[in-house]
């Protein structure tokens, strides 16, 4: 069953107007599938780690020259020297939509690809399925409002998804594979996707020898998801040096599977943290490494309010995906525990955004957005908003709105 995904609109733009396009992200979030659906008659190869069918390696070029354009390239992290071929056949001429590509690793890791392929891919990211996307809705999400104008988003409110269920939302994520799947079955699913990603993409980067020690960093860093990560004492935990975190963190944040939200200073260096915050891309992918099996231990789960910061934070980078001037995002927080989970910087102004699992909100909730203005007088701050899995979309005072994670705008 194939969902429509908002990236389509996108993806259609940009190819008639680049030479290659590349859509990157993490295993199986349906980068294949929408590069068949948007463009049916183009012959599609998905290439192999282990297998070179093709001799590509031996021959690039004259792979190349075995067919004709356009052509869809699937995999293309496994053949990195075919970057440069490509490069050379694009350049004899000027025509759109050459190459489409696509890659569950990030270009800038893949040996000379960057140098290659500069100024002729566009590269369009594709993250696991927004709920609106699940739900079939085409209407706005709230980030492209609260970037236009954040006062707006009260007037554009037209109701909440009827059929939401928070726990089931977090518990599930947005794999696109799951969506016919019943929940009986997700916990097969992930551990086939975790085995399957350790041994794809996990070992075509780096030779891990102790793989019983990678799948204990998973799941503790799964329960760490939306706190600022201690390398050392995250090394402590697992057993092994800060060092080998650091990498391991560079190997999940290159292959899709972690956000990593620098730190917001501005021109207030005391007092503020200067630890980045770590974010799993996909909560169902966390809820299992956490050994929660169903929907109804989340009610128990003492880090509820985490997944959920996580999940919010995953709609907003498929969200962000869809627009063509994406802001900086960042997040921010005191020494004192002040804190603004997201926080966007575009055009001049700071957009900051408070995740918050309550159902019904109070004034006392924008404490940490009062202490960013605070802390910040002299900069050019916008209406705050907080996102909570409530049902209005309000007010709570002059410089906040509060925000349903599951509204409909218009």
């Amino acid at each position: 069953m194939y969902l429509t995904r908002h990236l389509e609109t996108k993806l259609n733009l940009v190819a008639n107007h680049s030479k290659v396009v590349m859509v990157t992200g993490a295993r199986q979030v349906g980068k294949s599938t929408l590069l068949k659906k948007c463009f049916p008659d183009i012959p599609h190869i998905t290439f192999d780690p282990h297998q070179d069918l093709y001799n590509v390696r031996q021959d690039p070029d004259l792979f190349l020259k075995q067919y004709k354009t356009p052509l869809i390239l699937d995999e293309i992290q496994f053949y990195p020297e075919l970057l440069s071929s490509i490069k050379r056949f694009v350049d004899q001429s000027d025509q759109p939509g050459q190459y489409f590509l696509t890659g569950s690793q990030n270009l800038s890791v893949l040996k000379n690809a960057a140098e290659s392929m500069a100024g002729r891919v566009a590269i369009l990211p594709l993250y696991p399925m927004t709920l609106h996307e699940l739900h079939q809705q085409s209407t706005a999400h709230w980030l492209p409002i609260l970037l236009d104008d954040p006062d707006q988003l009260p007037k554009r409110f037209k109701g909440i998804l009827q059929e939401f269920s928070l726990w089931k939302s977090l518990w599930r994520g947005g794999m696109p594979g799951l969506i016919s799947q019943p929940d009986e079955l997700l916990g097969t699913y992930f551990s086939s996707y975790i085995q399957t990603y350790i041994e794809r993409d996990i070992r075509l980067i780096e030779d891990i020898r102790d793989l019983n020690n990678f799948g204990r960093f998973l799941g503790v860093l799964s329960a760490l998801t939306s706190q600022e990560i201690n390398l050392s004492e995250l090394g402590g935990k697992i057993g092994v040096t800060h060092k080998t975190i650091d990498r391991w963190l560079s190997l999940l944040k290159n292959t899709f599977q972690w956000h990593l939200l620098n730190p917001y200073h501005g021109n207030t260096l005391k007092r503020i943290t200067k630890k980045a915050k770590g974010i799993i891309a996909d909560t169902g992918l966390a809820a299992h490494l956490t050994q929660l099996m169903s929907p109804s231990t989340l009610g128990t789960y003492p880090g509820l309010g985490s997944l959920f910061e996580s999940y919010v934070v995953n709609q907003v980078y498929g969200a962000l995906a869809q627009t063509y001037s994406a802001p900086g995002i960042y997040h921010w927080r005191s020494h004192h525990g002040a804190e603004v989970d997201l926080l966007f910087e575009q055009n001049g102004f700071l957009y900051p955004v408070e995740i918050n699992m309550k159902s019904y909100l109070n004034k006392h909730d924008t404490r940490g957005l009062r202490a960013f203005r605070e802390t910040y007088p002299s900069e050019r701050i916008k209406t705050g908003i907080i996102i909570y899995p409530g049902e209005r979309c309000f007010y709570l005072d002059e410089t906040v709105i509060a925000v349903p994670c599951h509204g409909i705008f218009s």
